[in-house]
Formats: C-alpha cells, sequence, structure tokens
C-alpha cells in the first residue's frame, strides 16, 4: 500500500463503513448503478483504453470499464481494504482479467505519467482531503487530452433522498452533514469548476441528471439497511433509545411513500461531470 494523507477517509473506510459496503456490494449497486450508463456515455471508453477508476470501491464500475476496453484494461484504486477484496473476488468470479485493483491515496498514488486514456469515478471523489491535490495527480496520470468523467451528488434539498433525510431531522442531524460539505462537497458545480481548472483540466461540463436508486424491497427491508448505513448509524448509536426510536419511526413512515411493486425506490440526483486533462 502506498502512503495514505487522507487519513480519516482511511480510517472510516478500513472501518465499519468500508466493511458494512464490502458485504452488501450488490445492495450498494442498486442503489447507484441506475447512473452506470450516463457514467459510461460521458467516458466514451474504447476497446484499446487504459482506464482509471478513481475510489472503485466494491469494483463494479472497474470491471464494467475492463470489459468496455478489451484490448486495454481498466486500474481501480480505493483506501479500502475490504472493499477491494470484494471487487478482486467478484472479478475473478465473473471472469474480468484485464482488471486490476489498488489500494492507495488518489492524492498521492505514484500512478506515473501519461499512463491512462480515461479517468472515471461513480460517487467517490467527494471525499478527497485535498481535491485539487487529488486531480492534478490523476490529471498527471491521463495522456494528453486525455478524458475524466464522474458523477457527484447534488446538493440533497429538493431530492427524494433529501425528504427521508428530512424526517429524521427532529431526531438526528442529517447523517451525511450540511449541503455543501461531506458527500455534497460538489454540490455546486462552480466547486466543481474551480477545483478542476485549478488541477489542470479544461473543457469542464456538469450536467444534472436523474435516475432511480433502489433502497430496499419493501419499507422494513430499505428501513433496517439506511439505519444500517454507516453515517445514519453513527447518529442513531450517539442519540440514545428514545430518539433513536423515533428516528427508526419517521426513516420508515418516509420511505412508505416510495415504496412500489419494484421496491423503495427514491430518484436520485447527481452531476454528471466530464473534463480533458488539457495538455
Amino acid at each position: 500500500m502506498t502512503d495514505i494523507v487522507n487519513t480519516a477517509q482511511a480510517e472510516a473506510w478500513n472501518g465499519y463503513e468500508g466493511r458494512h459496503w464490502a458485504a452488501h456490494p450488490e445492495r450498494y449497486d442498486a442503489v447507484n448503478e441506475g447512473f452506470n450508463e450516463t457514467l459510461f456515455a460521458a467516458a466514451r471508453i474504447g476497446e484499446r483504453d487504459r482506464v482509471l477508476d478513481i475510489g472503485c470501491g466494491n469494483g463494479q464500475i472497474t470491471r464494467l470499464a475492463a470489459v468496455r476496453a478489451p484490448l486495454g484494461s481498466a486500474t481501480g484504486v480505493d483506501l479500502s481494504a475490504p472493499m477491494l477484496t470484494t471487487a478482486r473476488a467478484r472479478a475473478e468470479a465473473e471472469g474480468v482479467a484485464n482488471v486490476t485493483f489498488e489500494q492507495g491515496d488518489v492524492q498521492v498514488f505514484p500512478f506515473g505519467e501519461a499512463v491512462f486514456d480515461v479517468a472515471l469515478s461513480r460517487f467517490a471523489v467527494m471525499f478527497f482531503a485535498d481535491p485539487v491535490a487529488a486531480f492534478t495527480n490523476v490529471r498527471r496520470a491521463l495522456r494528453p487530452e486525455g478524458r475524466l468523467a464522474f458523477l457527484c451528488m447534488t446538493e440533497l434539498a429538493g431530492t427524494d433522498l433529501g425528504v427521508v433525510f428530512g424526517a429524521l431531522a427532529p431526531f438526528l442531524p442529517t447523517p451525511t452533514g450540511e449541503d455543501g460539505t461531506g458527500p455534497t462537497s460538489f454540490a455546486d458545480p462552480a466547486r466543481i469548476r474551480s477545483v478542476l481548472t485549478d488541477a489542470g483540466f479544461v473543457d469542464v461540463t456538469c450536467t444534472r441528471v436523474e435516475a432511480d436508486q433502489v433502497w430496499g424491497s419493501d419499507v422494513g427491508d430499505a428501513a433496517a439497511f439506511i439505519a444500517d448505513w454507516g453515517p445514519v448509524k453513527y447518529h442513531l448509536d450517539q442519540a440514545g433509545a428514545e430518539p433513536a426510536d423515533g428516528a427508526r419511526e419517521a426513516l420508515s413512515a418516509a420511505l412508505r411513500s416510495f415504496e412500489g411493486p419494484g421496491g423503495v425506490r427514491l430518484r436520485g440526483a447527481a452531476w454528471s461531470v466530464t473534463a480533458a486533462a488539457g495538455r
């Protein structure tokens, strides 16, 4: 493993948070994979491309990228040892041979220069301690005019997930923090453009996109899964018995309006971001 400078995130993703994601890859993919085609359309992976997946987690995007580049390769990098174990096992089980996974911090990982044609990421770029440093490192790793494509969260206000977290507000702090922090740190397109420009990227575009996110088979299943999700579980554990019970009841009540024949579906929103390495 290479040097780690983003120590707070490394601790989280090698602790409970990472273990929970690693143990439930299908559940988390069901939440996020509705955005996959948007991401791949933006990335425009060619059959010979060398692809970098930033914050690859359990590796679904890395594996799909490798399939799209049968004469190239895909490399996934993540802080989380538990999730990388899952990623490697799933790649082996699916017979995806042109894929590798590395544990490391994208801010300082020694990629080398001009070794990738495309860098992409699904909801992982919001957690850098120093995003300009991270994206500068990614840009160096891209060939001249290489492509960057990623998805990041919009602000929660006005979204289905915002409604659900709003129902928890009388009992718990917002699990993801205030809009513009934590997972929503890239909610403002102006900040995205500023960070990427400072990192040396050009031709930055930000397009708001939506997709269904499946959180469970029914209300009980979805509520239990969300309650065990790291940020929510942390606040439930800190709240005390009465507020925690109230939060769980409010969570189930909020999810009922999103339950249907296909399970509990929330309409998710994201920024689809593209840029060019510009060298």
